[in-house]
């Protein structure tokens, strides 16, 4: 027996069952390396285990073995110090943990707030404030290892008590936090508790095999708090994190220092200072970058002026391959959509390779009708895809009983390609009768007024590493934010049986089925999901953004 077999057999031995059932999939190619890496950092195996092991037992399709996520080709090592300039889009609403629900406010909480794991990039899970964690035999319960020695900005210490209570905070339905999309039926207040100093348990209402995820990046609002916080975040930015506040002036931006007591010398910030100066509209955050008012642009769409940064040799543009993408709700229990056929007929009218070349200039994936996407692991890409029919379109109209067409109003706001993907739309559904009248309001309105209440409208989602959030906010039965008012008790069961798989091959069967289910049911058309772009000057290097839309400027320097 060689050193290598006999280093994988003494891995093994340590391993739960769990993970020796991940490896035994890597070694019967049933997953690609990639995957593999994927999904075990997830249930805790460190990364530098699951590379020795990827390159030990070899298995699955090596041409996913290459990372997927940012590339930054700018030439020249970051050099320290200097003042760092970001533009972001400006946050929604009050910089609040518990309520943020935009870009630009948790973009804000990323910088001076941590999280319990990281979700990168490749949608692998970092450590940060949890140096491991393990399930049990079913993911009913995770147990994580908090790391010690880290200090909050005011002094004081980092303990596992501020760990459960930050997780109880968010859990309890009385303080109407908006990571209750993510924890709602998954924890419970009271379902985390501090073992020891140094021990968070958390007790699930039901096995989740991907809760890690849901106390990652992903979940944004979930930054840890001492147990001490008892509200109004925006006088101090109190965190762990690499950046402490300097100055907060609302609707112009923040200014950090860096931290000088931060736990990760890996992590140390290159620039002495950085500055997020908020835009509200994409146009002015393009001007921003092209005319030098900042050296790193956070996030832009290709339309609104965004292409030019496409061609522009001054500037690097750095793409993430994403989950984020827009919903078109059809409200299955008010006429026209209550049936199938007429929700199945409007899902057939978009071109949707037409879409992702002429609204993303092909930087986005196609969409299946399903929140499946290309980058989730679990994703069964051997479902057919949809594809325009405006025939076929038309014959389920007049199966449907409303061969003459209808006539119905779609709502939805003013930013990003929205707007233009209602036009598309709109112009797409004449050909087979269907006048649709548009309602483009501003975002606050649209989702105050029109979110959960139209019987046609667009929705935006962020980015997620995993697509739980997705599976079940909008589509569950009882779903916080089911627009569709879908409400199907097999597709719940599958949901639950989804969430509770712990390994990779069980995720995928079911995912197939929500896949075919949610292709002939129709309730939300998902035409694509687009991938997360950023940029910086030529003179600068090092930005390391994700598909959630969050930016770590730790390694962001100048290159001379």
């Amino acid at each position: 027996m060689d050193d290598t077999q006999r280093r994988v057999d003494e891995l093994r031995k340590t391993s739960s069952e769990l993970e020796n059932h991940l490896i035994d999939e890597l070694v019967a190619g049933k997953i690609s390396r990639r995957d593999f890496i994927r999904r075990g950092t997830v249930v805790g195996l460190s990364l530098s285990s699951l590379s020795f092991i990827a390159a030990a037992c070899g298995g699955g399709d090596d041409e996913e073995a290459a990372p997927t996520g940012a590339t930054d080709t700018t030439e020249g090592a970051p050099q320290p110090g200097g003042a760092l300039r970001t533009g972001i889009i400006a946050p929604a609403g009050a910089l609040d943990p518990l309520i943020v629900a935009d870009e630009g406010g948790l973009a804000v909480l990323g910088q001076s707030g941590e999280y319990l794991t990281w979700s990168n990039d490749a949608l692998e899970l970092e450590p940060r404030l949890a140096e491991s964690w393990t399930p049990n035999e079913d993911g009913s319960v995770w147990t994580f290892a908090i790391r010690q020695g880290v200090t909050f900005h005011d002094g004081a210490p980092l303990t596992a008590e501020d760990v459960a209570a930050t997780l109880n905070l968010h859990a309890d339905p009385a303080n109407k936090g908006n990571a209750l999309s993510a924890f709602g039926g998954v924890l419970s207040p009271g379902g985390a508790t501090a073992v020891d100093e140094a021990t968070v348990e958390v007790t699930l209402d039901a096995p989740n095999g991907n809760f890690p995820y849901l106390v990652s990046s992903d979940n944004y609002n979930v930054i840890i708090l001492p147990a001490t916080y008892d509200g109004n975040w925006e006088s101090t930015f109190i965190g762990t994190g690499p950046w402490v506040l300097d100055t907060f002036t609302p609707q112009q931006g923040v200014t950090y220092t860096k931290n000088a007591e931060y736990w990760d010398p890996d992590r140390q910030p290159l620039a002495d200072t950085s500055e997020l100066r908020f835009y509200a509209e994409d146009q002015a955050r393009v001007l921003a970058i092209q005319g030098g008012e900042v050296d790193v642009l956070s996030q832009f769409q290709v339309v609104a002026g965004g292409e030019a940064l496409l061609q522009d040799a001054n500037i690097t543009v750095i793409e993430v391959p994403a989950s984020q993408h827009r919903q078109i709700h059809l409200r299955t229990d008010q006429e026209p959509f209550t049936d199938k056929r007429v929700r199945q007929a409007m899902a057939l009218l978009l071109d949707r390779p037409a879409l992702i070349d002429g609204l993303f200039q092909g930087k986005a994936d196609l969409g299946n009708d399903s929140p499946f996407a290309p980058v989730f692991p679990s994703t069964d890409t051997s479902v057919a895809q949809r594809a325009v029919d405006v025939e076929q379109a038309r014959q389920l109209l007049a199966d449907a009983g409303k061969g003459d067409g209808f006539k119905v109003q779609l709502s939805t706001w003013d930013n990003y390609e929205i707007p233009q993907l209602a036009q598309l739309l709109q112009s797409a559904a004449q050909e087979i009768g269907v006048e649709i009248t548009l309602n483009v309001t501003d975002a606050g309105t649209y989702y105050s007024d029109f979110w959960l209440n139209s019987p046609l409208g667009i929705t935006d989602y962020g980015h997620r590493g995993v697509p739980n959030v997705f599976l079940t906010a909008p589509l569950e039965s009882k779903g916080v934010w089911n627009a569709a008012h879908f409400a199907n008790s097999t597709y719940d069961g599958l949901v639950a049986d989804y969430v509770a798989a712990v390994d990779l091959e069980s995720q995928r069967t079911i995912a197939k089925q929500l896949q075919e289910l949610l292709l002939d049911e129709t309730p939300i058309i998902f035409p694509y999901f687009y991938y997360h772009l950023s940029a910086e000057q030529s003179t600068v290097t090092g930005i390391l953004p994700t598909g959630m839309g969050h930016i770590d400027l730790t390694k962001t320097g100048f290159t001379g």
